[in-house]
């Protein structure tokens, strides 16, 4: 079976070593005061939030094509925000997900509500592109990088002002857990194959540190397992294709949330 994600990381790497060579991080590092950077906190959002979404911006999907390839980031995430959004997540790949620097831009500016950058992160560049961007969090994910990079990458973006929302796959990578790691996601979503299990999270939450919040990634559209996840001890639920592929992301975000009240 192809493996998506070792394609993506190969491309990523070689993407980001482009970057550095027309701007280098020397020059980044001027541009970011990270005392500028107006802090929201995704964990917060997420703690104090009745229904915990963080809906997502993603143009298209390497397992599904495009969801929408037109779709205008400043109009769908402040629908987002709009609709009670806890927060938005923004992909900026643009070869496999469509997504760019400028959607995260666009979404930071025009939302009062945190913003994570969606993204494939193999260099600390990349942590600096997203402050600079606006972000008020960044994603990690531990298939893609090693236990070092994933202290290292943390200790960075909490100098940036920036939250980590770490993503684990399955058992092995509990151990890229550190203490400054307090927003832990679990995907279930194969990044390998894209298949999905909605069954790894509730898999997972034996594992998961408590004090930490928990975060389901892909593969829900049904107000039922919202609950379910919510009673095992999980407060985050990212939903993105669900949202996109609707003729109204913003309204269809509104009906999931006020579905998810009904009880």
């Amino acid at each position: 079976m192809k493996d998506i994600l070792s394609e993506i990381i190969a491309h990523k790497r070689k993407e980001v070593a482009g970057r550095k060579e027309q701007l280098p991080l020397s020059v980044l590092e001027k541009r970011i005061d990270p005392a500028g950077i107006p802090f929201r906190s995704l964990k917060s959002a997420l703690e104090n939030s009745p229904s915990g979404i963080i809906a997502e911006f993603k143009r298209r999907s390497p397992g599904k094509g495009w969801l929408r390839r037109s779709a205008d980031a400043g109009e769908v995430t402040k629908a987002y925000a709009s609709a009670g959004a806890s927060a938005l997540s923004v992909l900026t790949d643009e070869k496999y997900f469509g997504g760019t620097a400028d959607d995260l831009q666009q979404a930071a500016a025009g939302v009062e509500i945190p913003v994570m950058r969606k993204e494939f992160i193999v260099d600390e560049y990349q942590l600096f592109e997203a402050g600079l961007s606006g972000a008020s969090a960044v994603l990690l994910i531990a298939a893609a990088i090693t236990r070092e990079e994933c202290r290292r990458f943390t200790e960075l973006a909490h100098r940036l002002h920036l939250e980590v929302l770490l993503e684990l796959h399955d058992e092995r990578e509990v151990d890229y857990i550190g203490t400054l790691n307090t927003v832990i996601g679990v995907n279930n979503r194969n990044l390998g194959s894209f298949a999905t299990d909605l069954q790894k999270s509730f898999r997972m939450a034996a594992l998961l540190p408590e004090e930490a919040v928990w975060v389901s990634e892909s593969g829900k559209s049904d107000a039922v397992t919202v609950r379910e996840l919510r009673e095992v001890g999980y407060r985050g639920f990212l939903i993105g294709e669900y949202f996109m592929k609707s003729g109204d992301p913003g309204q269809r975000l509104k009906e999931f949330i006020d579905s998810i009240a009904i009880r």
